[in-house]
């Protein structure tokens, strides 16, 4: 099989790799239908985080089962199925808990963007839909493998409730789709933080009823002006950084929920000025399995389309040009077709 392979910084390339093989009586194969370039890669594909040997690359997929092994009675053949960017067994204490992304036999999933892909713990980490899908739904499905579902744990975390006020902190994909899940949870107000004016166009038709362009603590002062001083019930942070993750506590009101959801990169907390602030703080890996039910049943019966976040369609082949799109900010999110 074909699939993208990371060498260095910028250096991203598709090439010849072994087929992938049933390891454990638990694992899945599949053949890839939809991948795409996740904004974490970036980290990578930067040489923010070091990449000291070539890695295969992606972690966000749907296709159709190829083969399972014996263990294996969820999913069979000719399915078409979503899974996480960690695979879990979905049985364990944790999971049973709603957070399979720290399940005590979780496995991360990659090299994703390629043709086909092994998939361990198949049972409990894979979901199929009611039928093939049309495929106008695919790109839509694709996102509940990570960024529709992380959205959806950013608004679920920062605990999201009907005629509430949320902020989302972050404009990229997982931010669009934050927007969406807020409006599905019933916010009444959903203020995202945005200068992109196709990204602010898209947070609209999403649900987003307020636009704030300012950083800092510019961006705080508009936050509290548009709250009467208070702040906002809920916000959620979709970046990482340390600015957002203090614009996203500084927004919250006394006794609000903060999510955080973007990997963070150089983040680092003041005790004492989260002491003061009173806010409740949750996040972390995104436990996408929890979520898929709901989410193809949204997406399946069209109350949600999140496939909107890929601003850019490309073969599988020509993923480095998705890499170099989205790190240039020419693209909101890069869907690949092998």
């Amino acid at each position: 099989m074909k699939g993208a392979v990371l060498y260095g910084p910028g250096d991203v390339r598709f090439e010849e790799l072994d087929d992938p093989k049933i390891l454990k009586p638990t694992d899945a194969i599949i053949r890839i239908v939809a991948a795409c370039v996740c904004g974490s890669d970036l980290w990578d594909y930067r040489g923010i985080n070091p990449v000291t040997q070539p890695t295969p690359m992606g972690h966000e997929y749907c296709g159709i089962v190829e083969e399972v092994g014996s263990a294996v009675k969820s999913v069979k053949p000719g399915q078409f199925v979503i899974g996480s960017f960690f695979a879990s067994d979905n049985t364990c204490a944790i999971c049973h808990d709603g957070y399979q992304s720290s399940c005590v036999h979780r496995e991360f999933v990659g090299g994703a963007q390629a043709t086909r892909l092994r998939v361990p713990l198949a049972d409990g980490t894979l979901v199929a839909t009611p039928d093939l899908p049309p495929d106008d739904l695919i790109p839509s499905l694709l996102t509940l493998s990570d960024v529709m579902g992380t959205g959806w744990f950013a608004a679920d975390a920062a605990n999201v409730k009907p005629g509430k006020t949320v902020v989302v902190v972050g404009d990229g994909a997982v931010g669009l789709c934050a927007v969406i899940a807020a409006k599905q949870m019933g916010a009444e107000r959903i203020i995202i933080m945005s200068r992109n004016p196709a990204r602010q166009k898209l947070a609209r038709e999403f649900g987003a009823t307020d636009i704030v362009p300012d950083r800092g603590d510019e961006g705080v002062a508009r936050i509290k002006d548009l709250t009467d001083g208070l702040g906002a019930h809920s916000v959620l942070e979709c970046v990482g950084t340390q600015e957002a993750m203090m614009h996203a506590i500084r927004s919250a009101r006394p006794g609000g929920y903060v999510s955080y959801v973007g990997v963070p990169h150089g983040a680092e907390l003041d005790g004492q000025e989260l002491f003061f602030a009173h806010v409740h703080l949750h996040g972390g890996p995104a436990p996408v399995r929890r979520f898929l039910p709901e989410m193809i049943d949204l997406v399946w019966n069209r109350k949600i389309n999140p496939g909107k976040v890929f601003d850019l369609r490309l073969p599988l082949d020509q993923v480095a040009e998705g890499y170099r799109a989205m790190s240039e900010r020419r693209a909101i999110k890069a869907l690949l077709i092998p």
